[in-house]
């Protein structure tokens, strides 16, 4: 495929750079049988994993939700591993921007089966790095066109706020995003509710109130929208976490989305509507130049 970003060239998988091409993985691995792992995804300035520490205690909290064992040290041999995945691929100069993905599975257990069969097998520990690729202008200067994913979210389901592998719903709702022609699917709850969409965290805005989904509300806590909320405080907004149905997204003045890697994205339509005037707005853009100064930042830092 061309026009997109080079492949990478190495991963590091269990402690070891490896060609990218090669095999890395056992079929017994329970992350490809089942799904049975948990992930992070995060962005990397300058040789600079942004907000790491925040990322590897989720990662802790997605694996005690799955009791996957994971061993002491781990989060430091990750930040080695990622600092030399970077520096392997060419992203760890002043100007590397980088997406990294951090993949822990339970590991390679033979046998079938839901429980694992056998005791003490290490997980399998994979990173990823690839050049942060711009949104295309057309999501800064149009904004994105988002649906209503028919697949809903449980409150009380306790996997909605571990990040696991098992991604077959968030594909089926960006699918169903591109059959209508939207950019994305917004998930909402059994009762009807805004969740989240398929890879981040959703913000309303009203007048002076910066609004999202409360974290009872079905959705994955991420680390951008904690950003966003204490950013709020600062910019003049009054930020507020509660329950939110479609015609507070379809009637707010602004909307946008939020995530690690792509940042700040605004939202201009919704099940074919517009949102607000259509257009990207003022505090949507602010809340992006904040967000990427703040990843410019902590590179320079």
């Amino acid at each position: 495929m061309t026009g997109g970003p080079p492949e990478p060239r190495n991963v590091w998988v269990d402690g070891r750079l490896v060609p990218a091409s090669g095999p890395h993985l056992s079929v017994t691995d329970r992350g490809f049988q089942l799904g049975d792992g948990i992930f992070e995804t995060l962005r990397a300035r300058g040789g600079h994993a942004t907000e790491l520490p925040e990322h590897l205690l989720r990662l802790r909290h997605s694996a005690d939700g799955l009791d996957i064992d994971l061993p002491p040290g781990l989060e430091e041999r990750i930040a080695a591993g990622i600092r030399d995945l970077l520096e392997a691929e060419g992203l760890a100069g002043p100007d590397g921007d980088a997406s990294i993905r951090i993949t822990v599975s339970r590991g390679a257990i033979p046998g079938r089966g839901l429980l694992p069969t056998v005791a003490g097998i290490p997980p399998t520990v994979v990173i990823q790095a690839w050049p942060v690729t711009p949104p295309p202008p057309s999501h800064l200067t149009e904004g994105l066109h988002v649906a209503a994913s028919t697949i809903r979210r449980d409150p009380e389901n306790p996997l909605v706020a571990l990040k696991t592998t098992s991604r077959a719903d968030y594909v089926h709702a960006r699918l169903e995003a591109r059959r209508v022609g939207a950019d994305d699917a917004v998930f909402l709850t059994i009762d009807g509710y805004l969740s989240e969409a398929t890879t981040a965290n959703v913000f309303l805005v009203r007048g002076d109130e910066l609004a999202t989904p409360a974290l009872a509300c079905a959705i994955l806590p991420g680390t951008t929208r904690s950003l966003v909320l204490a950013w709020a405080g600062r910019a003049g907004l009054r930020a507020t976490e509660g329950w939110l149905t479609t015609r507070d997204l379809a009637e707010a003045d602004e909307a946008f989305l939020c995530s690690s890697v792509a940042g700040i994205l605004p939202i201009t339509s919704f099940d074919g509507r517009p949102v607000g005037t259509g257009r990207p707005g003022p505090v949507t853009l602010r809340a992006r130049e904040a967000r990427e100064a703040f990843i410019r930042d902590s590179g320079d830092a």
